[in-house]
C-alpha cells in the first residue's frame, strides 16, 4: 500500500479549511449573530437572522463544547470563497497525489445534502461513501475497487435529531434536485414512511439511526425530526461506528466538508457487519466488500502506526458482549491467513500502546 505524499495530505489539509470557510460563510451571513441556548440541559451554539418578513430565523449550529464550532464563533467574519482554486486542489489531489474523487453521482448527492445542512445537523456520513475518504484521512491510496458503490448511506442519532430543533429542507425535493427521478422506496413493513430513495437507474440513498433495544423493532422506521421529512432504519451496532466522527474532505468538485465515522471504528463495524449478511446473492457479495474494505483499513493502520487507536476501537466494541464478540470471530475469520496475521500483530502493538489487555478473535 502506497503512502500519499505529505504535499497532497498538506493540500487536503488546506482544502478542508477552505471549503468550511466557504460553507460557514453560506450557513451564516454577516448580517446574523451567534446565540447560546440551552436544551434539556444541553447547551448549544444557534444563529439568528431576520427574514423577509421582518421576522427572526433560527438556525443549529453545534454544541458549546465543540472546541472548533466555538472558536469559529468567537472570530466570526465574512471569508471570501475561492472556489476556483479549491477546485484545481481537488483536480490535484486526485490526478497527481493518488486521492480518489467521488463519483459524480455520490458527490453531487452529499453536496446537495451539505447545502441542506446535514452535516451542520450532525449527521454522519457511512458505507462506501464515507470509505471513500479515507485515503485523505490516512495518507494511503486504497485501491479504486474497494471505492465503486450505487448507494448512499447517511447515519443520524435518535436523539440529536430530537433535540437540535432544526431541520434540513424536504429531504426528497433536496434529492429531486440533483435528479428529478429520486422516489420514496416503499418501506418493507408496510408503514407509510419512507426511509430511502431511489432514482429510475437505481441509486440508493438510505436513512439510518441505531437500535440499542430489541431486535424486534428492526423494521421500525423512525421518524426523524431533523431529517426533512424522511424517516430512519434502526440499525444494530450503528451507535459504535458514529460515536466520535471526524470531519474530513469529500473530493468532488470544490472540496465538500464532510463527517464520517472514524476508520478504525469503520473497520471493527465491517468485521460484525460482515457476519450477518447471508451467503447468497446481493448479500454474499456485499459481505465480501465489507470483509475488503475492513481488511484494507486494517493494512493502512497498521502502516501509519495507528495501532492504539485500533485496539482502543477493537476493545470498546469486544467489551459490549457475546453478541459482538461473536460478530467480530466469525468476521475475522473470513480474513485470508496474511491478513489475520496483520490484524493480529497490529493488536498486540496496540495493547502495548493502551496498556490494556486485548483478546484476539482467533487463536
Amino acid at each position: 500500500m502506497k503512502s500519499i505524499d505529505l504535499v497532497y495530505q498538506t493540500m487536503l489539509a488546506e482544502l478542508g479549511q477552505r471549503a468550511m470557510d466557504a460553507a460557514w460563510t453560506a450557513d451564516f451571513p454577516s448580517e446574523g449573530r451567534f446565540v447560546k441556548a440551552a436544551v434539556k440541559g444541553n447547551r448549544y451554539w444557534y444563529f439568528d437572522i431576520s427574514d423577509e418578513a421582518g421576522g427572526k430565523k433560527r438556525r443549529y449550529v453545534g454544541p458549546v463544547d465543540d472546541p472548533e464550532i466555538s472558536q469559529r464563533v468567537e472570530t466570526f467574519k465574512r471569508e471570501k470563497d475561492d472556489y476556483r482554486a479549491r477546485r484545481r486542489m481537488v483536480l490535484s489531489l486526485t490526478r497527481e497525489g493518488g486521492m480518489i474523487a467521488s463519483d459524480p453521482m455520490s458527490g453531487a448527492i452529499v453536496e446537495a445534502l451539505a447545502a441542506g445542512g446535514l452535516f451542520r445537523l450532525r449527521g454522519v456520513l457511512i458505507g462506501t461513501v464515507a470509505f471513500q475518504t479515507y485515503a485523505g484521512i490516512l495518507g494511503v491510496r486504497l485501491p479504486a475497487a474497494a471505492l465503486l458503490t450505487g448507494d448512499a448511506d447517511i447515519a443520524q442519532d435518535y436523539a440529536i435529531s430530537r433535540e437540535v430543533e432544526d431541520t434540513l429542507p424536504p429531504i426528497l425535493e433536496l434529492l429531486q434536485a440533483v435528479d428529478e427521478t429520486f422516489r420514496p422506496v416503499p418501506h418493507r413493513s408496510g408503514a407509510a414512511a419512507s426511509s430511502a430513495f431511489q432514482n429510475a437507474k437505481g441509486y440508493r440513498v438510505e436513512f439510518l439511526r441505531s437500535n440499542r433495544g430489541s431486535d424486534d423493532y428492526i423494521d421500525q422506521p423512525a421518524r426523524m425530526p431533523a431529517l426533512g421529512g424522511a424517516s430512519a432504519d434502526p440499525l444494530r451496532f450503528l451507535d459504535f461506528l458514529i460515536r466520535d466522527p471526524t470531519r474530513t474532505m469529500l473530493l468532488h468538485k470544490g472540496g465538500i466538508v464532510v463527517t464520517v465515522p472514524d476508520p478504525s471504528r469503520y473497520a471493527v463495524h465491517k468485521l460484525i457487519v460482515a457476519s450477518r449478511r447471508r451467503n447468497d446473492g446481493q448479500s454474499a457479495v456485499k459481505r465480501d466488500k465489507d470483509i475488503r474494505q475492513s481488511s484494507l483499513l486494517f493494512e493502512a493502520l497498521d502502516q501509519t502506526r495507528r495501532h492504539a487507536d485500533l485496539a482502543l476501537a477493537y476493545t470498546e466494541a469486544w467489551e459490549r458482549g457475546p453478541a459482538w464478540q461473536d460478530g467480530i470471530r466469525f468476521g475475522a475469520a473470513m480474513l485470508n491467513e496474511a491478513e489475520k496475521e496483520r490484524l493480529r500483530d497490529s493488536l498486540r502493538l496496540g495493547a502495548q500502546q493502551i496498556g490494556e489487555t486485548v483478546t484476539m478473535p482467533f487463536s
